[in-house]
C-alpha cells in the first residue's frame, strides 16, 4: 500500500464542483505588511467573501464578483469572459480557482496592469506558464514562512488538516522591468 502522506492528493473534477477553496483571512491580513495593496480592488473570484471581507475591513473599496453567487457579490459573471475592468478599480486580486489558475492569471494580465494571485509556489514550474511568468511584470512573489492552515473545499466534512502545499502572493506589474522577480519570504503568524 502507498503511502500518501506527503503527495498531494486531488479528488475527481467532479467532487471539486466550483473549486470554491475559502481563502484564510491570515493569508489576506499578512499581504498588507509586505505589498502596497491599491485601493480599489477587485476580487473576482470572491466566493463567500473571505479575501474580501479582510481587504474592507483595512478599507478598500472592493468589488466582489464570482462565477456563482454565493451570497453578498457586487455581480456574477463568469471572470474569463468579462472584457473590462469594473470603473474604479486599479488592481485584480484574488485566489484563483486551480482547475484554471493559468487562464486566470493571463485573463487579468490583459485586463489590469497590477494583479495579485495567491497561488501554490508550484505555479512557477511548467513550460506552458512560460507566457505568464516571463515578461508579463511578475514583479514579486512573496512566499509564506510556513504552511497556510488548509484550504478546504467547499462542503468538506472530511478530518481538518494543515495544507501540505507551500503558497504565495504572485504581484505583477505591467512594464517592470527593473531586474529579476523578487522572492522574499512572509510570515502570517503575528
Amino acid at each position: 500500500m502507498l503511502d500518501h502522506s506527503c503527495q498531494v492528493q486531488r479528488h475527481p473534477d467532479a467532487e471539486r464542483g466550483l473549486d470554491l477553496y475559502e481563502t484564510p483571512a491570515v493569508a489576506t491580513e499578512a499581504l498588507p505588511h509586505v505589498e502596497k495593496v491599491p485601493q480599489q480592488v477587485w476580487e473576482p473570484a470572491a466566493g463567500r467573501g473571505a479575501i474580501v471581507n479582510v481587504l474592507r475591513g483595512h478599507g478598500h473599496a472592493v468589488i466582489a464578483s464570482d462565477v456563482y453567487d454565493y451570497g453578498g457579490l457586487d455581480f456574477v459573471g463568469d471572470f474569463l469572459a468579462q472584457q473590462n475592468m469594473p470603473p474604479g478599480c486599479d488592481c485584480i486580486l484574488t485566489n484563483p480557482p486551480f482547475q484554471i489558475a493559468n487562464e486566470f492569471v493571463a485573463h487579468a494580465l490583459d485586463l489590469c496592469p497590477h494583479v495579485v494571485m495567491l497561488l501554490r509556489l508550484a505555479f512557477l514550474e511548467s513550460e506552458r506558464r512560460s507566457k505568464v511568468l516571463e515578461g508579463r511584470g511578475l514583479a514579486r512573489v512573496h512566499l509564506f514562512r510556513k504552511r497556510l492552515p488548509m484550504m478546504h473545499r467547499d462542503g468538506w466534512q472530511g478530518r481538518k488538516a494543515n495544507s501540505g502545499m507551500a503558497f504565495g502572493w504572485f504581484v505583477w506589474i505591467r512594464g517592470y522591468d527593473t531586474g529579476p522577480t523578487i522572492i522574499d519570504r512572509i510570515s502570517w503568524e503575528g
